[in-house]
């Protein structure tokens, strides 16, 4: 065969998508990763010391795998058969880790630990914790869901998305939602700042100076935000701050404001003052569907880096705070980039009711 070291490769189509499938594993397919990605880099036509330097490996590490490929092709980085103590576990027990993990409960419990799982099959905890992660089975994790039962729920998944990712000539966009009872919260002890070995430490109970409402409009092109702080949010207070986004919107465009169904908004005199500014169009998104609307990413944002860990002596302070972090925000915005399309998030949704309407649910 010559000198592998030199001897250039050449992947096929197949051999390539495989090869990069294989690099993006992790955990337990650590090893393949880094064996595709030696070949992928040795497919690039760098030799091995290039090889070897780039992946932070040693060059014997690149030529074995060099030449493993060129001789055997994909089945050459598998690992070989290894002699060693014969398997224990049977396929009949892991069979019915797998099914008691899915179907069944513990006495009294809710859902298995592997000690408990381990003692009824047999087992060790260690062995059903492999098969678990074999099976990407997690039963002491859980996560909540909503679908919308809203009956208009496609047309008004396709006219918000349709608003991100193609907005109307000679028109604005804006996500606008209310952040309500926003609190003062100041801390019953100073806070301790962050040492080396030691974050920040801040006491668990506190003294609340009041609460005030935020409502945003976030423009989905720019990325700035319209923001006006008050002590309710009332049909009559998401009026007055419909009135604040006209006033700092240019005269002669249509404005397009997407919200939630709340009944504020919906309220007579939210209809009456519509009705005297024609050039605003409200976009309601689907019930229970409040990520839809990106201004409630802004409100992630305003959460984690202005309040979660804010110490706020009075309701002046807050409000200061509020107004300080906003500005900031304004100064070096920048919009978010939507990349679902409709379809997209439609078909997901029905894929995720296909999984939950088999018989086993």
């Amino acid at each position: 065969m010559g000198d592998t070291r030199l001897e250039p490769v050449v992947l096929s189509d197949v051999e390539r998508l495989t090869l990069e499938n294989w690099a993006k594993r992790r955990s337990t397919a650590q090893g393949l990763a880094v064996r595709a990605r030696i070949v992928l880099a040795c497919a690039n036509g760098w030799n091995n010391t290039v090889v070897a330097a780039r992946l932070d490996v040693g060059r014997d590490t690149v030529r074995r795998w060099r030449t493993r490929f060129l001789r055997d092709r994909l089945d050459g980085l598998t690992d070989e058969p290894r002699p060693g103590v014969p398997r224990t576990i049977t396929d009949a027990q892991v069979e019915e880790v797998v099914v008691r993990t899915l179907e069944e409960t513990p006495p009294a419990g809710t859902h298995w630990s592997k000690r408990e799982l381990a003692k009824v099959v047999g087992i060790s905890p260690a062995s059903v914790l492999r098969i678990w992660h074999a099976f990407g089975l997690q039963p002491w994790r859980t996560e909540t869901f909503k679908i919308s039962p809203d009956p208009f729920l496609i047309d008004k998944i396709r006219d918000v998305v349709g608003l991100y990712l193609a907005p109307p000539a000679n028109a604005v966009v804006f996500a606008v939602d209310e952040k309500p009872q926003i609190q003062a919260l100041q801390r019953t002890a100073p806070v301790l700042p962050m040492i080396p070995g030691v974050p920040e430490r801040r006491s668990f109970d506190y003294v609340r100076h009041g609460t005030v409402d935020l409502f945003a409009a976030l423009n989905t092109a720019t990325g700035k935000v319209i923001t006006k702080l008050s002590a309710q949010h009332r049909a009559v207070d998401f009026r007055d701050f419909l009135d604040e986004i006209d006033r700092q919107t240019e005269p002669g465009l249509a404005v397009h404001v997407i919200c939630d169904n709340l009944s504020a908004h919906k309220a007579p005199v939210v209809h009456k003052w519509l009705l005297a500014h024609p050039r605003f169009r409200l976009h309601f998104t689907p019930t229970y569907s409040s990520w839809i609307n990106q201004v409630e990413r802004w409100f992630a944002e305003l959460e984690r880096r202005c309040l979660a860990r804010g110490v706020f002596c009075s309701l002046d302070d807050l409000k200061t705070a509020l107004e300080e972090w906003i500005k900031v925000w304004n100064d070096q915005a920048k919009p978010f980039t939507w990349t679902k399309t409709a379809d997209q998030i439609l078909d997901r949704i029905c894929r995720y009711c296909d999984r939950i309407s088999e018989p086993v649910h």
